[in-house]
């Protein structure tokens, strides 16, 4: 029932439309006048308020039937860089960028084949419990927009966010937590020809407490980087302050909290020792979960896979996603492969057979419900 050819033209305009973090307001423009198109309910909600953004996430309603249950399907509207003034280039089953931008199939891709999902329900008159539709703002980079969402307007009790790469039939049944880590190293400043031996130099002090820590892979479900520094003004100045930022991601929380706790002793230890002073920052930027091969929700997505023939892989990640955020606040979520590859770069691609997979599956998952 899937319309491919209406599909990807929905694909390609999407990519086109600018719609940077924070800057999302022509899309949500777009995606309003689609959704209102299409019947649901739309409502704009005052996110982008909160985070200095110039729109909101745009929630639409299509009512069902009440005996089914309501599900929410949602993907986000930002992209990252280089993100603007798209040429989307389609050479056979695969669609890529002119070489110089990003695709944004992450997460284009995703709105598409919600779209196309409305538009299957609709033309063919399937029956449909109560859907919510939500494209959120900001995910890159925070998932700001799921953060700010207040569910008090919807009823949905199990989710599906469209916003993972790979082939169809991949759910993401298992997410990690993240904690951001911030460390203020302070020394002190001096002439560093005249009288180096007056100053503390930060960037020594830092690079000796980075020296201590294990970074990258810590074992299967648990990684840590640091991602940051700066700091210093001149090379004649022993520099006396430096800011890192770091991160650790582990799917249980023993080791996040034990990787964590590593970081930051190494910058405590190291600053007592080095005559420094350091300021200590964690912060929790989302939860990890995980989703029961035997959940409801997965048998449903099993079911629908079957109906179509498309094997359905569980799969963990070491990547968060607005699904963190959504089982956060109490909805049982995953999130489905939408058939794009090498995201976030300049290479990225999609396949349009493995979109028109995920699409319709999304159809079934609605229609089993």
């Amino acid at each position: 029932m899937v319309n491919q050819e209406r599909l990807v033209q929905s694909f390609l305009e999407l990519v086109q439309i600018n719609s940077q973090t924070k800057k999302e307001r022509a899309m949500a423009d777009h995606l309003i006048e689609k959704l209102t198109a299409l019947g649901l309910d739309v409502y704009e909600d005052k996110a982008g308020e909160s985070i200095g953004g110039n729109a909101g996430n745009v929630i639409g309603v299509l009512e069902g039937q009440q005996e089914k249950p309501a599900l929410l399907f949602s993907a986000h509207m930002d992209r990252v860089t280089p993100g603007e003034n798209i040429k989307p280039v389609v050479e056979g089953d695969i669609v890529k960028s002119s070489g110089d931008t990003i695709l944004a199939s992450d997460d284009c891709a995703g709105i598409a084949a919600i779209l196309e999902m409305l538009q299957v329900v609709k033309e063919n008159n399937l029956k449909h419990g109560r859907i919510e539709v939500v494209f959120t703002i900001a995910e890159e980079g925070g998932l700001n927009g799921a953060k700010a969402l207040d569910l008090g307007n919807l009823q949905a009790k199990l989710g599906i966010v469209l916003d993972s790469t790979g082939a169809a039939g991949i759910v993401i049944n298992q997410a990690p937590a993240q904690n951001e880590i911030i460390a203020k190293i302070h020394g002190r400043a001096a002439h560093a020809g005249v009288e180096p031996e007056k100053g503390v130099n930060a960037i020594v002090v830092s690079a000796k407490a980075i020296s201590k820590m294990k970074i990258g892979r810590l074992d299967e479900e648990t990684t840590a980087n640091i991602g940051t520094i700066s700091g210093g003004k001149a090379t004649n100045i022993v520099p006396d302050y430096v800011e890192i930022h770091g991160e650790v991601r582990s799917l249980v929380e023993e080791k996040l909290v034990k990787a964590t706790e590593a970081i930051v002793n190494a910058f405590v230890e190291t600053a007592g020792t080095e005559n420094a002073r350091v300021e200590m920052e964690v912060n929790r930027l989302y939860s990890a979960y995980h989703i029961a091969e035997n959940h409801k929700l997965l048998q449903l997505v099993k079911k629908a896979g079957a109906a179509i023939d498309l094997p359905i892989q569980l799969q963990p990640t070491g990547g968060g996603s607005d699904a963190n955020i959504f089982n956060e606040k109490g909805i049982p979520t995953v999130n489905l492969a939408v058939g794009n590859e090498e995201v976030h770069t300049v290479n990225e691609y999609l396949q349009i057979p493995e979109l028109v997979k995920t699409t319709a599956l999304v159809v079934k998952i609605v229609e089993f419900a």
